[in-house]
């Protein structure tokens, strides 16, 4: 079975205050639904349309582990807690 990935693209830097509320709830909720970070840097060389800004990989057992930890309440709260503090392309994506 394909897994399935996250991926979060910061177009600018988040606010800070929001973007601590916002780590302090998803890192646990992201482990709790069974992902695993792969990558969570802003050293980032970015081509095309992107941006050189804070991007995370987070990787889980498949594609529809992915789409229920981003609908998770607990999810649900760190998203509340970011408050429209980032600017991100997120996506959720399987893979091959």
């Amino acid at each position: 079975m394909p897994k399935g990935y996250l991926l979060s693209a910061h177009r600018s830097p988040a606010d800070p205050i929001k973007r601590e509320a916002y780590l302090k709830l998803a890192g646990p909720a992201i482990i709790k639904a069974g992902g695993k970070v792969l990558a969570s840097t802003s050293n980032v060389k970015a081509y095309e349309n992107g941006k050189e800004e804070q991007t995370v990989l987070v990787e889980f057992e498949s594609f529809e582990k992915a789409i229920s930890a981003y609908e998770s309440e607990d999810y649900q709260k760190a998203l509340d807690a970011l408050d429209g503090g980032a600017d991100r392309d997120f996506r959720l994506f399987e893979g091959v």
